[in-house]
């Protein structure tokens, strides 16, 4: 089985629909099953103190400038949700706020995304496990009890769901992976696991968490690293997504099946190469 593979493209469009267009178009061609974005209600997830904070952006000189002008609305969304069923790739959005989930629902997503932080946010949890629409679950800076919740909230309302293991640091030092919690979590829970990856390079910690039995990845893409926004550093470049997917792909098949047996080509080379010894 291979895994399903998300292409998240979060806010590094940087609030451009061109750009975001771009990118989709991108994942599609590289063979991902889905892109994402991210959705906010400013003025509902960040306090009015610290928007009025200053922050030199290209949008102006505050947080709040930097955050409207990265945040997408009604008009941008129904372009990139009639983009993506022109180019027959899925799309979602992961919802910081309630408000921004009700938003969403409009489009009939084909799955929900939890994005790390939102895990200890229980109105949007249950506005999320509420709609019966397989959820994807990061687990990003979470604890084990954390978890627990999350997983009983969801299993109670009969939502069916995926966690995905992840570290929420920007770009994430390889050592820091951890991917055993990929079957730590797939045991404790009886769930599938996929992985959410956040590090610079490109292929050996997402091929390892495939081999490890990771049944999604999602990535952040971008079209050059050295792009205004704080998500760039740890993305791929759209140039190298083809190969990410072919290499990705080719991983249950390398796996193989598990089983001790002599391959046809390899009973050739046995017919030459092989020696008994009786004695």
């Amino acid at each position: 089985m291979t895994p399903y593979l998300i292409a998240e493209v979060g806010i590094n469009h940087n609030g451009d629909l061109g750009i975001a267009k771009q990118l989709t178009q991108d994942a599609a061609v590289a063979g991902f099953d889905a892109v994402k974005f991210q959705k906010r209600t400013i003025n509902l997830v960040y306090e009015e103190e610290y928007l009025n904070g200053p922050r030199e952006s290209p949008w102006g000189s505050t947080q709040r400038d930097q955050k409207e002008g990265l945040e997408f609305g009604q008009p941008e969304y129904e372009e990139i949700n009639a983009f993506c069923r022109e180019l027959g790739i899925a799309w979602t959005a992961s919802a910081w706020d309630v408000e921004a989930q009700a938003f969403l629902q409009q489009f009939d997503l084909a799955f929900n995304k939890v994005a790390s932080p939102m895990l200890g946010h229980r109105p949007l949890l249950e506005m999320i496990a509420a709609e019966q629409r397989k959820a994807f679950i990061s687990t990003g800076m979470a604890t084990l009890d954390e978890i627990d919740a999350v997983v009983e909230l969801f299993r109670s309302a009969g939502c069916p769901f995926e966690l995905m293991h992840c570290n929420s640091t920007y770009p994430m030092r390889e050592e820091d992976a951890n991917l055993l919690c990929i079957p730590m979590l797939r045991e404790r829970y009886g769930c599938d696991v996929g992985y959410s990856g956040h590090e610079s390079s490109l292929l050996k910690i997402c091929t390892t968490a495939v081999a490890l039995g990771a049944t999604s990845l999602e990535r952040h893409i971008t079209l050059d690293r050295a792009m205004y926004g704080s998500d760039q550093a740890a993305s791929i470049e759209t140039y190298a997504l083809r190969d990410f997917v072919t290499t990705i792909r080719k991983v249950p098949e390398l796996l193989g099946t598990g089983d001790k047996a002599i391959s046809p080509d390899e009973l050739e080379v046995r017919a030459k190469l092989r020696v008994t010894v009786d004695g």
